[in-house]
């Protein structure tokens, strides 16, 4: 694989750094480095993502006809490794990145042009309803269901570790219409237009970081018409691996983990070891600072190989899995890192410091006032988008053919 870059994407390269330069604002900016979860908080990450919208940018993913740019795999790779460079909110995107390329590859006509407009300018944002109380990562054993009435679906049950519910006016949900022999069958995938429909209730799930990011989703007997099912009939699951291919692996993970990696080695600059020397000049924290690099760079090559295929029209299929894998445990490992460097500065809980516009002073250095927050939330990391336990069978069958 050619890693260079050609004077087309050097080109390019320079474009993103002219626009970043000229519309990412200080306010921005500073939300962006102060972000403490895996989205910038939803209103910072929506004026971002206007921003975006209106240079035609903000669905990167997409191809010209749907409201993309079109861009290479290159030049998405490029366009995430200088954003994240320049502490960029990470927008909210299941839309574009999920529900989007399922509307392109399933949806009828209509749906195409009801729905894909609205998600690239961010009128339209969807969240996720997947999740349930009780099936872990065993999506299959979902249990919220869908009964016909004339040309509505009418849902009972209930979602969890739903991202941004409370901030989202619309969902993408799997429901069970039928009983099928294998738990695969009878699954329909839906498109909810309002969170405000009757019968909806979104309540507050506070993390061990004192965020609300996610929500638990109540449906008691809410109607959604049948024109908003995505698919067949009971032929869900179809879609909803599909969609997962593209949580896994359809965005890079790599310019993420080197801005983290970045993260920590300036906590390490600053912070001093127990002999006085700075951190980073420690052989023993060096040493595992510079392996996590080398395990970011294998991954890069896996991911743009990933994003090749992508660009060519090829679903990542396994590869997905492994990048998930890889990058979930890669960041756990930087988190790891990072709250050892600042040792005891990283106790003080600080949630305000990490506000838009703070600026009074705090015990923890304003370099690791996101460290633990990020520690805490990536937790999850091995867990939502399917286990990594489910990723490593995933691998086993289609990959190792066990």
């Amino acid at each position: 694989m050619d890693l260079a870059l050609s004077p087309e994407d050097r080109a390019f390269q320079d474009e993103v750094r002219a626009f970043l330069r000229d519309n990412l604002t200080p306010d921005l900016r500073q939300a962006g480095a102060r972000t403490g979860g895996v989205f910038a908080e939803f209103d910072i990450g929506m004026r971002w993502h206007r921003v975006l919208a209106r240079r035609g940018w903000s669905a990167t993913t997409w191809p010209r006809e749907f409201g993309g740019p079109g861009w290479t795999a290159t030049q998405r790779y490029i366009f995430a490794r200088e954003c994240t460079a320049v502490d960029a909110p990470r927008v909210f995107n299941m839309g574009v990145r999920m529900v989007g390329p399922v509307v392109m590859k399933f949806g009828t006509a209509a749906q195409k042009a009801k729905y894909l407009p609205g998600i690239a300018a961010g009128d339209i944002v969807f969240c996720q309803g997947y999740s349930e109380p009780g099936s872990g990562s065993d999506l299959a054993s979902l249990k919220t269901r869908a009964e016909s009435d004339g040309d509505d679906y009418v849902i009972n049950g209930t979602k969890i570790w739903t991202t941004f519910a409370h901030h989202a006016n619309h969902m993408f949900c799997l429901v069970r219409t039928a009983a099928g022999s294998k738990p695969q069958e009878g699954i329909t995938f839906l498109l909810i237009d309002s969170m405000q429909t009757p019968g909806l209730t979104v309540k507050p799930i506070i993390t061990l970081a004192g965020d609300h990011e996610v929500n638990q989703v109540f449906f008691d007997n809410v109607r959604v018409p049948k024109s908003n099912r995505i698919g067949q009939e009971n032929d869900g699951w179809t879609v909803a691996k599909y969609l997962l291919e593209f949580e896994r692996g359809g965005e890079a993970y790599t310019p993420n983990l080197y801005a983290r990696l970045e993260d920590v080695r300036r906590i390490a600059r600053e912070e001093r070891a127990d002999g006085g020397a700075r951190l980073i000049e420690t052989s023993d924290f060096a040493e595992r600072l510079a392996a996590t690099e080398i395990e970011i760079q294998a991954l890069e090559m896996i991911e743009l190989q990933v994003l090749s295929d992508l660009s060519r029209g090829r679903n990542p299929g396994a590869a997905s899995s492994a990048m998930k894998i890889r990058g979930s445990e890669t960041v756990q490992k930087l988190d790891g890192l990072g709250v050892e460097a600042l040792a005891y500065y990283a106790t003080p809980l600080e949630p305000e410091a990490r506000t838009l516009g703070w600026n009074e002073p705090t015990v923890t250095p304003e370099y690791g006032i996101t460290a633990v927050p990020l520690y805490l939330n990536n937790r999850a990391a091995t867990i939502y988008a399917g286990s990594n336990e489910v990723q490593r069978n995933i691998i086993a069958k289609a990959v190792l053919g066990l």
